[in-house]
């Protein structure tokens, strides 16, 4: 596996991931630790995350601080990100990458099960940028990214709320980047395509023929990992992107 790219101005900042303990989140939580940021993310699940945890100080000397929390409770998320202030200082970075994409038939969705999957996979988005667009204007800047997805755009079957909550992040995205640009807080989004990560592979792509018929649409033909996408999030936390904002940068292999 390629290694990250060392950023020097990420090493010493604040960065909070959401959903940072396993998949997508958990290669974010690995590359912000890799580069030596002051890394702190959230997550629901408290033994996979303090395994990440055990495994980064093992690798980098420095443990980053985890904090269960369930963010569809928002008063929870706040306090996390006030303890987050409190202990590491100020979020220069902040990626909001928590999100479910369970699968759905459209005429089953019950106003209770569509409320549930914008919290979810959306409303922890507006109000994690929320918490800590402060400490950003306090700093004198940052970066926020907001991980929406290429199904929205594709149009994926059996997804349509999820898919709804991640074309929804990108206006969110866009109206937020105009807001607090002035302040030198740059706000972009990220659209993986297919990523199989452990939990995609055990509930929707046990076939492998359906995996590869996903990259035969590819215009390249290796696996999108991860990494992959942990990369571009560096990329758009680091300086070397200073003028890039209201952007929604897609992840795919070509595949849209």
């Amino acid at each position: 596996m390629i290694g990250f790219t060392r950023y020097a101005s990420l090493e010493g900042r604040t960065v909070i991931i959401t959903g940072g303990g396993s998949g997508i989140g958990e290669a974010f939580t690995r590359g912000f630790a890799a580069n030596g940021a002051r890394v702190a993310f959230l997550d629901i699940d408290e033994a996979a995350s303090t395994a990440l945890a055990d495994s980064i100080a093992r690798e980098h000397g420095a443990r980053p601080l985890f904090l269960r929390c369930d963010l569809t409770d928002i008063a929870a998320l706040r306090e996390a990100f006030a303890e987050v202030l409190g202990v590491l200082g100020p979020a220069a970075v902040l990626v909001n990458n928590a999100a479910n994409d369970q699968r759905q038939a459209f005429e089953a969705v019950t106003p209770d099960e569509f409320d549930l999957t914008m919290a979810v996979n959306l409303r922890h988005v507006f109000f994690a940028a929320q918490a800590v667009v402060p400490q950003m204007r306090d700093r004198g800047g940052g970066s926020i990214i907001n991980m929406s997805s290429c199904a929205w755009m594709n149009g994926v079957a059996e997804l349509p709320a999820y898919t709804a909550a991640k074309a929804a992040i990108v206006g969110f995205t866009n109206s937020l980047a105009r807001q607090v640009g002035p302040d030198r807080i740059r706000v972009n989004a990220i659209a993986p395509a297919m990523v199989i990560t452990e939990r995609q592979r055990r509930l929707w792509y046990q076939d492998e023929a359906r995996i590869a018929a996903g990259r035969a649409r590819q215009c390249l033909p290796d696996a999108i990992e991860p990494e992959d996408i942990a990369r571009m999030g560096l990329f758009l936390a680091a300086d070397d992107s200073a003028m890039v904002t209201k952007q929604c940068i897609v992840v795919s292999g070509g595949s849209r």
